[in-house]
């Protein structure tokens, strides 16, 4: 357990899937993703995740969760799994409350600085659904680059969202670590 910036930083466990699920719901889906800026709600309805993805996350061999805390209550969390010589983020979401206050690049930062020293790795990859432009920007300010390498968003599996439009895709975003 890592503290910065007010912050605990902690491997999430089994007793924590409930309120990680119901964070990362907050941030993106359903009205109250819209009291934060990086709500979906316009885009997909329906689950952005549910408690066997976030399990399966935390049972990851290759992997965490990585769960961060301030005062003792859950603020955010994100995903960090070893890929070979990059790591991958993903699952990242922060309260939609505390949005926009400098929380996501400190966290970030920290995942960052976690998968170096872990993992030895020199990159970390990330997919973004390529219509946020407002998220794809904050990642580039962050020093992440878009590689216009695509995959299909997974339409008619509900346990990703119901799309609101039809030209969803993820982006691979990338940025060196060294």
């Amino acid at each position: 357990m890592e503290t910065t910036a007010g912050l605990t930083f902690r491997d999430a466990t089994d007793s924590d899937v409930d309120t990680l699920v119901a964070l990362v719901e907050s941030a993106y889906r359903g009205d109250d993703s819209r009291a934060g800026w990086t709500t979906e709600a316009d885009i997909l309805e329906g689950q952005r995740t549910d408690p066997e993805g976030v399990l399966a996350v935390i049972k990851s061999s290759d992997g965490r969760l990585l769960t961060v805390e301030r005062d003792g209550q859950v603020v955010a969390c994100c995903q960090l799994e070893h890929r070979g010589t990059y790591a991958y983020f993903g699952m990242f979401a922060v309260s939609p409350t505390l949005q926009g206050g400098g929380l996501g690049k400190v966290i970030i930062a920290e995942a960052e600085r976690i998968a170096r020293e872990t993992w030895g790795v020199t990159e970390m990859h990330m997919t973004v659904i390529s219509v946020r432009n407002d998220l794809v920007a904050w990642y580039e300010r962050r020093g992440y680059r878009r590689t216009g390498q695509m995959t299909p968003f997974p339409y008619g599996d509900e346990r990703f969202g119901v799309p609101r439009r039809d030209d969803l895709q993820f982006e691979l975003l990338v940025k060196p670590l060294v």
